[in-house]
């Protein structure tokens, strides 16, 4: 959708910006809590022999099996939350007014009232596609993601603004931006 070239654009003009995505592949690297626990559920098959998360492995256990993927949120949301909350938190008490937090399934996880106002970066799906299938994806592991998902319309429709990006790259930034202007 643009979610990460959006929160590259609003680094560059200073915002301070922690993305839930990041913080979800560092809680299971090697020796962390967080990925013993995955372990045990769905077994040392998922790990690597280097000691990593197979991460395509897990992707089929979990989205093949809405159970199987309800218990892999159950460990990782409630701690991807909390990093997300300590660096909210530690920003605050530095005295800065404005920060972002990516968060794709902001609405799924009811994080959304925790915000004073929430972007729905969108494509069409179309687009949404093609930017994945550039990233190796196969049709069925797309339709798999997207159905574990609310759909892009209902997002658009639940947060307070919509940044269209199928455009070029300076129409993303100039919607960002119409959007930052309203902010003190």
């Amino acid at each position: 959708m643009g979610k990460s070239t959006a929160a590259d654009l609003l680094r560059q003009h200073g915002l301070p910006v922690v993305d839930s995505d990041v913080i979800a592949r560092q809680l299971v690297e090697p020796g962390r809590p967080a990925l013993a626990e995955i372990e045990r559920l769905f077994g040392n098959e998922i790990i690597g022999g280097d000691g990593h998360l197979r991460r395509h492995a897990l992707a089929q256990l979990v989205f093949l099996n809405a159970a199987a993927r309800r218990k892999l949120e159950e460990i990782l949301h409630p701690r991807i939350r909390a990093a997300w909350e300590t660096q909210l938190q530690a920003w605050r008490a530095q005295g800065c007014s404005m920060a972002i937090v990516v968060i794709p399934l902001l609405f799924e996880t009811e994080a959304a009232a925790q915000f004073d106002a929430t972007i729905c970066v969108a494509c069409s799906a179309t687009t949404q596609r093609q930017r994945l299938r550039a990233r190796g994806w196969t049709d069925q592991q797309i339709d798999q993601r997207i159905a574990a998902q609310l759909p892009a319309e209902n997002k658009m429709l639940l947060a307070d603004y919509v940044v269209w990006t199928e455009g070029p790259l300076d129409l993303h930034e100039t919607q960002l931006n119409r959007i930052f202007q309203r902010f003190p």
